[in-house]
């Protein structure tokens, strides 16, 4: 009997793992997509087929699909490596199980104090969270502040990242190209809470323009539609935090998120 016992722990243990590494593998597709199987294994230091395996079951599930790019550049020969990007049934697999709850508050506060008090309170919740992140957002220039807040973000569960982008310039100087960042965020804990009350997403835009001291612009949002909410940051411009921060935030934190 002990021959038999041995094999169906061996196979439980292996399947535990095979699971870990799987939630592993939709957490990177949702932090980093589009991405491809070769740039997982890096991370993971996997094979590529042992991760393909893992995107072969998730992309099954609905979890993950390949990213449609459109197409650009110089054509290169043979077939490109196929990108994968979290689907909103792998954001849900990654979300809590509080949301709906948090809805029906919303829904509450929206039906006895009007829209006006769902602004209040994405306000309220975005000033904190501003107020908890200022002192940790110490660099000099937007680009720096931005590589900050993508660490403390991805702390709270929004897998954030950042990334280099040439930004066209709008106004006198349309046409000129100024150097920016694009902050991505492959996770969104309230996803489903943002799709019914957008406040969430505009308060969060207006958070990060105030703790970078550079206009922002919102480009996507998951809530949206999309698979990562993507922000985009001006860096050519000088950081004063101090001009920048409304007087209810102050530089050290009074209360936390």
């Amino acid at each position: 009997m002990s021959a038999p016992t041995q094999v169906t722990v061996g196979h439980v243990a292996s399947h535990e793992t095979d699971g870990t590494t799987r939630r592993r593998v939709l957490e990177l597709v949702a932090s980093r997509g589009p991405v491809t199987a070769g740039a997982l294994a890096a991370v993971l230091e996997l094979t590529a087929p042992a991760v393909r395996r893992h995107l072969t079951l998730l992309e099954e599930d609905g979890q993950i699909a390949v990213h449609e790019a459109t197409p650009s550049g110089t054509p290169r020969r043979g077939r490109p490596a196929r990108s994968y990007v979290a689907t909103s049934g792998g954001q849900s697999e990654l979300e809590g199980g509080y949301q709906e709850i948090a809805r029906q508050v919303l829904r509450f506060l929206r039906e006895t104090g009007g829209s006006e008090a769902v602004m209040g309170f994405a306000k309220d919740r975005f000033d904190a969270v501003a107020r908890s992140y200022a002192p940790h957002l110490t660099a000099d220039s937007a680009e720096g502040r931005a590589a900050q807040l993508v660490q403390l973000l991805s702390a709270d569960g929004y897998a954030a990242s950042v990334r280099p982008v040439p930004a066209p310039l709008t106004g006198p100087t349309a046409g000129v190209v100024a150097p920016a960042v694009q902050l991505c965020q492959g996770h969104c804990p309230v996803q489903h809470v943002a799709e019914e009350f957008p406040e969430l997403c505009e308060q969060e835009a207006r958070a990060f323009s105030e703790l970078l001291g550079s206009h922002v612009q919102r480009l996507a949002t998951i809530a949206g539609g999309a698979h990562a909410c993507t922000t985009n940051i001006p860096v050519n411009l000088p950081v004063n935090m101090s001009a920048h921060l409304p007087a209810n935030i102050p530089a050290t934190p009074t209360e936390g998120k």
